[in-house]
């Protein structure tokens, strides 16, 4: 008898680590979310793999806390060895990752309330 198995995914997926080079402590996400303080997840992210089947998949990379200040958009999957200095200006601080095209207008008003679109997940 074959049993049938059925299988549930949801994109994007962000697998976050807490050491460089994907080493250390592990989580995977998956889903629209934010992360508001990338200090409270394993203690400090340190590199991340980004991937969705969609390639205008966004990651939204903040160079503070609760998604403020100067951000980087990256679009489809990104593998991220070392995020410390990533940014021009200072270290990742906040993150944002959504499987549908965030705009730019979008973003900006994300950064200027502090809150995500509706089916998001906060963390």
């Amino acid at each position: 008898m074959v049993k049938q198995v059925s299988i549930s995914q949801t994109y994007p997926r962000l697998t976050v680590y807490s050491e460089e080079n994907f080493r250390g402590l592990r989580r995977v996400y998956r889903g629209n979310l934010g992360i508001a303080d990338i200090d409270a997840v394993l203690t400090g992210i340190e590199s991340l793999k980004f991937f969705s089947t969609n390639p205008n998949a966004t990651l939204v990379l903040f160079d503070r806390s609760r998604f403020r200040d100067n951000f980087v958009v990256l679009r489809g999957n990104r593998i991220i060895r070392e995020l410390d200095d990533f940014l021009r200006r200072g270290d990742v601080e906040s993150l944002i990752a959504s499987n549908q095209r965030l705009t730019l207008a979008q973003i900006r008003q994300i950064r200027r309330t502090g809150e995500l679109p509706p089916g998001y997940r906060l963390i």
